[in-house]
Order: C-alpha cells, then sequence, then structure tokens
C-alpha cells in the first residue's frame, strides 16, 4: 500500500536525539524534545543512555552543556558495528540540509 503510515520510524528516538545533537549541540533537552515529539524527561534519558554507551559527551559552558558526539564510534548491533557512527551522521545531515 503506497502512502500508508504505521507507527514506527527507521531511525529510532535515541538517534534522531543523536543526529539533532550532531546538528546543534548547543540545544537544550527542551529544544531537542520539540524538535522530536517527545517529552523533556525522555531526552534527558536518552542523553544519558548515549552518554553512558560513548555517543556522546557534554561540557559545562556557563550555565548550559555543549554536546560532542563521539564520531568515530561504531553503530550498535552487531551487523554494522564497523561502520562508524560519523558515516552514518554525516549522509543523515547532509540529506537533510538537501532536502530543505
Amino acid at each position: 500500500m503506497v502512502g500508508r503510515m504505521t507507527g514506527w520510524t527507521i531511525i529510532s528516538k535515541h538517534g534522531l536525539v543523536l543526529t539533532y545533537i550532531y546538528h546543534h549541540p548547543k540545544s537544550t533537552a527542551r529544544q531537542i524534545a520539540f524538535a522530536i515529539g517527545v517529552t523533556e524527561w525522555t531526552v534527558r534519558q536518552m542523553i544519558a543512555d548515549l552518554e553512558a554507551d560513548g555517543y556522546v559527551s557534554r561540557q559545562k559552558v556557563g550555565r548550559n552543556n555543549v554536546y560532542h558526539v563521539n564520531l568515530d564510534q561504531g553503530l550498535r548491533h552487531q551487523t554494522i558495528q564497523h561502520v562508524p557512527l560519523g558515516n552514518l551522521l554525516k549522509v543523515l545531515v547532509e540529506q537533510s540540509v538537501k532536502v530543505r
């Protein structure tokens, strides 16, 4: 069926948060939550997950956080662990810029 939309997406919510942070490293959890359509608390939990697994680190600058994405980190699934995160993000961000 062409045009049929279901409740799932190719990129997970964690992936959306990671992509948003990559593109907007000075963003707040509130801004990220608004952009991807989840709660601020959910974003904070996802950022904590991403930090725990080495995908994101944060640096305090004044009262704000600046996020850094570890582009060398391999993707999580065993079939694509050899692919650096930076390769995926480069494609996603370049393509989103072309679409706008």
